[in-house]
């Protein structure tokens, strides 16, 4: 199974959910990557990068955008963002594999809201760890 976050930059909450996901995650065969639907040109943020460690989450690297295969070999395909038009995705062999989380972004280094950010994802990560768990079986 392959599963595809996706945000707006690639840059925290796609970054985010992909790596607390291969965190937890048990089964091996389940592969989880992540892109933006704009490849993120800024540096990352140092304080999200911080946040995140503090969590024991690696989010540095490149940004990635998103292409057509990715869409089209993703299982799953779940955007962890608030900022990305719906449109994008309004195609039926996507329909049936789409999941909306609808979590805001942070640009301005508030380590509160980033905080709450990292622990809406991982609440909603958890979920569908539960969820690959239970139709497994």
């Amino acid at each position: 199974m392959r599963i595809l976050f996706v945000c707006k930059y690639n840059r925290f909450r796609s970054r985010v959910a992909k790596a607390y996901f291969n965190k937890i995650k048990r089964d091996k065969k389940i592969k989880a990557e992540s892109a933006g639907i704009i490849k993120g040109q800024y540096p990352l943020s140092s304080v999200q990068v911080k946040i995140a460690k503090e969590y024991g989450l690696n989010i540095n690297g490149r940004p990635k955008s998103l292409n057509v295969n990715q869409l089209n070999s993703a299982d799953k395909i779940i955007v962890v963002a608030d900022d990305i038009p719906k449109i994008i995705f309004n195609y039926s062999k996507f329909k049936d594999k789409l999941i909306i989380w609808r979590i805001g972004d942070e640009w301005n280094g508030n380590i509160k809201n980033n905080r709450r950010i990292i622990g809406q994802i991982i609440k909603n990560v958890e979920r569908l760890v539960k969820e690959l768990k239970k139709n497994e079986n």
